[in-house]
């Protein structure tokens, strides 16, 4: 067995650990984000009309905030509890309401076809051989619904790699684009130029984003 296979049969971290390090991201006293919310976001929810949103991986919350800020009723999930702590004052300073979960989207105890906007900005989904996470994505969409998923595009491999990730992983738009059926309409399937001022993510310049609407 070569050393390629040896890599891709590798187990990925637990839960737990997983956890634990976005737990250690957060644990510093500056935050870790711009706090401004994404562009992608903002470029494809501004013209919907507010509904019931999901906030999928919601770090520090300014995504979450500005989508309750727009007369979203938002539920927004972490698995670090430190990032929603940060999240929580982050909401309180800016006078939104917003219902903060702690969990992944797989443990999450959300109910089916719930959500009129699932939103995952950058999120940290495993793959497996069952698709969990991505039917998850697609089973909390309402109808007439709409599915955001955003990720960095021209991610260095390699640079990956060496800390310990491997972006094959992980969840793609790509990935979703090519789960989607017969009940779901793409409006958005590009790569695009990203602007932000300042956070971890700065360095990152275009983004891939898929946009579909659940039909039936």
């Amino acid at each position: 067995m070569s050393d390629g296979d040896a890599e891709s049969r590798r187990p990925g971290p637990t839960a737990a650990e997983v956890s634990a390090h976005f737990d250690a991201l957060y644990a510093g006293d500056e935050a870790v984000w711009s706090g401004e919310p994404n562009g992608a976001l903002v470029d494809e929810v501004s013209d919907l009309h507010p509904g019931r949103a999901l906030d999928v991986g919601c770090g520090e919350g300014a995504d979450a905030i500005w989508l309750a800020q727009r007369g979203w009723h938002v539920t927004a999930l972490d698995v670090a509890k430190a990032a929603l702590t940060r999240a929580e004052q982050n909401a309180l300073q800016a006078g939104a309401q917003v219902q903060w979960l702690h969990a992944g989207l797989l443990e999450a105890p959300l109910a089916g076809e719930a959500f009129d906007l699932v939103s995952a900005q950058y999120p940290a989904l495993r793959h497996t051989p069952d698709n969990a996470a991505i039917r998850t994505l697609m089973r909390l969409v309402a109808p007439g619904g709409t599915l955001l998923v955003v990720h960095h595009a021209d991610v260095d491999v390699e640079e990956a790699r060496a800390h310990g990730i491997n972006p094959a992983d992980y969840v793609s738009p790509d990935d979703v684009h090519l789960a989607l059926d017969e009940d779901w309409v793409v409006k958005v399937n590009e790569r695009r130029a990203r602007h932000i001022s300042g956070g971890a993510g700065a360095r990152h310049t275009h983004d891939l984003v898929l946009r579909a609407q659940r039909v039936g």
